[in-house]
């Protein structure tokens, strides 16, 4: 009797795990196989959408048409344009890369930086910021233009006109002193050509070293002869235009002048 009792119970057990089984599938059948569906509905549909959207913004429509420079002066409107066109040519406008496009414009030497946005449906816009021309600087390799804040910008062109005088004495070392001791150049520098240009003597100095700012030394030229004239701290203007007067059709038997005192001094040549 307890055999069949036992036997009963298996039975009732066995089906009942039959039934849970059958219940398992379908709920399967009836929740997870449909979402399964959805899902995979989902992803062909981006998949589809990305395809189609990547067709519409590389189409003709978007094809880059008209690059607008501004802000250039002494970067090449058409090299800027070159740039563009080479980085937008397959892109298209709508995916046109800006943050490069704008690292590539902002290697040209006078800029500084560059705005780039772009101008729906076929054009991008380019706002450069150059750098100024601080001084005319002779260097290891050459003559060269530099800006306020001491970069090597551009070689000097024979044509510049904007600094007549090149100066010498420049500090090419990257050190924290040669930056200052540099800047302190350039102040020195921009005062003297104002002070030269309202006496009209720019003209007369062939060569400015200031590796000393405290001895400043202008190359003169007088009687077919090149002379180093030591100028005062300031007032230089009024300064060069003395050792010149003193220097008057002499230069073939001076040396140097020294006109850091109250009153030049001449140091002749020994014959």
């Amino acid at each position: 009797m307890a055999k069949k009792r036992r036997s009963n119970a298996s039975s009732v057990r066995l089906k009942a795990q039959r039934s849970s089984r059958k219940s398992s599938s379908r709920n399967f059948t009836r929740f997870i196989l449909p979402l399964s569906i959805c899902a995979v509905l989902v992803v062909a549909t981006g998949v589809i959408v990305a395809l189609e959207y990547k067709t519409a913004t590389s189409s003709e429509f978007f094809k880059l048409r008209n690059v607008e420079v501004s802000g250039n002066d002494r970067t090449s409107a058409d090299e800027i344009r070159r740039i563009v066109n080479a980085s937008v040519e397959k892109s298209g406008v709508w995916n046109a890369d800006i943050g490069e496009l704008r690292t590539k414009i902002e290697k040209f030497p006078f800029v500084k930086a560059a705005a780039v946005s772009v101008a729906l449906p076929a054009g991008i816009r380019v706002n450069v910021t150059e750098r100024q021309p601080a001084a005319a600087v002779r260097l290891s390799f050459g003559d060269y233009l530099v800006d306020g804040e001491g970069v090597v910008l551009a070689a000097v062109a024979a044509n510049e006109k904007t600094f007549p005088v090149i100066m010498q004495g420049w500090d090419e070392s990257k050190t924290e002193k040669a930056v200052g001791d540099n800047q302190a150049r350039l102040k020195l520098y921009k005062k003297m050509l104002d002070e030269w240009q309202q006496f009209d003597l720019s003209k007369r100095v062939k060569q400015l070293n200031l590796a000393n700012t405290r001895e400043p030394v202008a190359v003169v030229e007088d009687s077919g002869r090149d002379i180093a004239v030591t100028l005062a701290k300031d007032n230089f203007g009024k300064n060069l235009k003395t050792a010149l007067d003193a220097l008057n059709g002499k230069g073939a038997k001076i040396k140097s002048v020294d006109a850091g005192g109250v009153f030049p001094v001449i140091n002749y040549l020994e014959f």
